[in-house]
């Protein structure tokens, strides 16, 4: 199968625009001579005259005319190809999955998109709301890029970087009769609101541990699927939950948060990626940009 060379092919387009050989070879910076033969060789591709050559006149044949418009189509879409590709080597184009869990989306993710969007607008992001343990499994079968999952986790293959420090606070109705009185035991009869454990079994998980190290197993009364959910329900006068301390960021009306001195209540939340896929130009670029914001902030 014979194909059109590039080069050959530029050389026609130029000397078809200009129709004159001396002006075609400067500005393709050959001689006369180079020229004529990168010529003779298309049209002994083609098969024909591409160009008629005749005394201080220079026209194209009618199979000129033909290959100079599909000729231009099939440089641009060359040019268009090779810059798509040299985005993509850079990071700044293609497709990157991330997955994420309920203490990140507050506001660590929302910051880090914004930024990175900024910075690589022809990167399609597509996320998905995940617990830790899928994610990883995600990450470990390639249906994610990125994620941002809770410490501790041990998995071979994994690169992670702990990148925030996140903890759990009380979160209560403005009208609600139940506070803090002293230490988190004082909430011992108080309803709790929880997020179910079907929807992230570790923040579920936490939570019962939290209010175990403190002496007692919480009476939960309602589990939902959202924060948001979760903290309508306390302000509706419900019960109390143990919320992310990002949630406070919403500033949900007539719900109140207090802090848990308590150091259980803390935990590390991290980003992590395939060892064997960190050159991956898209993943490098998200995991530099979002390690560069997590140190300035």
């Amino acid at each position: 199968m014979e194909y059109l060379n590039p080069v050959e092919l530029q050389a026609f387009v130029t000397l078809a625009e200009h129709l004159h050989f001396g002006r075609a070879a400067e500005l393709l910076h050959v001689t006369q001579p180079a020229l004529s033969k990168q010529i003779q060789r298309l049209e002994d591709t083609v098969g024909g005259a591409l160009v008629v050559r005749e005394y201080r006149n220079v026209r194209l044949t009618e199979a000129g005319q033909v290959l100079l418009t599909r000729a231009r189509l099939l440089l641009q879409e060359s040019s268009s190809v090779l810059d798509a590709t040299h985005k993509a080597v850079r990071g700044e184009l293609g497709t990157l999955r991330i997955g994420f869990g309920l203490a990140t989306i507050e506001k660590l993710l929302p910051d880090v998109l914004l930024r990175f969007r900024q910075k690589y607008p022809r990167v399609e992001l597509r996320l998905r709301d995940m617990p830790t343990p899928d994610q990883l499994a995600a990450l470990a079968g390639s249906q994610i890029d990125i994620g941002f999952v809770r410490l501790p986790i041990r998995k071979a293959r994994v690169e992670m970087r702990p990148i925030v420090r996140e903890r759990l606070m009380l979160a209560f109705g403005s009208r609600s009769p139940w506070r803090l009185r002293g230490s988190l035991a004082s909430l011992a009869e108080a309803p709790f609101i929880t997020i179910a454990r079907s929807t992230s079994a570790s923040f579920h998980d936490h939570v019962i541990s939290v209010c175990r190290a403190a002496g007692f197993v919480p009476n939960i009364v309602q589990e939902t699927n959202e924060l948001f959910t979760m903290l309508m329900l306390v302000r509706a006068g419900m019960g109390v939950a143990l919320a992310p301390s990002s949630a406070a960021v919403r500033k949900p009306p007539d719900v109140r948060f207090q802090e848990l001195s308590m150091p259980e209540a803390a935990w590390d939340i991290a980003l992590a990626w395939r060892t064997d896929r960190a050159a991956e130009p898209v993943i490098k670029a998200c995991v530099d940009l979002t390690l560069q914001f997590c140190r300035r902030n």
